[in-house]
């Protein structure tokens, strides 16, 4: 039967790393947050951390809160025909939650990656994507992510898996964590 996988996470906790671990194993990945950095390059913005941030939420509210998963859906089904398992990267909010569970039911499960604020602040200090901005465009990011029920996600996952330390150590959790989902 196949399957849908949604990881979340506050920013820079990890879930670049987790879907590239997945990717590197043949899963398909689409990504919620490179649908807006596709929606601010067909507008001709520029590409700011305080931009990606406003379209986001312009979509959001010009759309429903679930625009992006709806947006979605239709692409994960497709993969879904030749993959048995597709991971959707940046799942941020409840309503986007409330899409998928309804779309895949049983076949559907989160993912939360954690790491605590200066681990997180660090990473997306030192990975330079055009988001990414000084602490306080952290903080007001986390702030608005917090809005949209990442929070409640995160602490309502399926799975949890800690980011806290060295990379080679998390890719070994999410190898066994891949493992026990394929094998159960």
């Amino acid at each position: 039967m196949p399957q849908v996988v949604a990881v979340c996470g506050m920013p820079g906790s990890g879930k670049g790393e987790f879907a590239a671990m997945l990717v590197s194993a043949g899963v398909p990945v689409v990504s919620m947050g490179d649908m807006i950095r596709a929606e601010v390059r067909r507008r001709g913005l520029e590409e700011a951390p305080n931009v990606f941030g406003e379209v986001a939420a312009s979509l959001r509210a010009a759309h429903g809160a679930d625009v992006l998963a709806v947006r979605l859906c239709d692409r994960v089904d497709e993969l879904l025909t030749l993959h048995p398992l597709v991971l959707i990267e940046g799942l941020r909010g409840t309503a986007e939650q409330a899409v998928f569970s309804s779309r895949w039911g049983d076949n559907y499960r989160t993912v939360a990656i954690v790491a605590d604020a200066d681990t997180r602040f660090q990473r997306i200090q030192q990975r330079g994507r055009s988001e990414d901005g000084d602490r306080a465009a952290f903080e007001a990011r986390n702030q608005r992510e917090t809005g949209w029920g990442l929070d409640l996600l995160i602490e309502q996952a399926d799975d949890t898996l800690e980011n806290e330390t060295d990379l080679a150590s998390f890719h070994v959790n999410c190898h066994a964590w891949l493992d026990r989902l394929l094998d159960g």
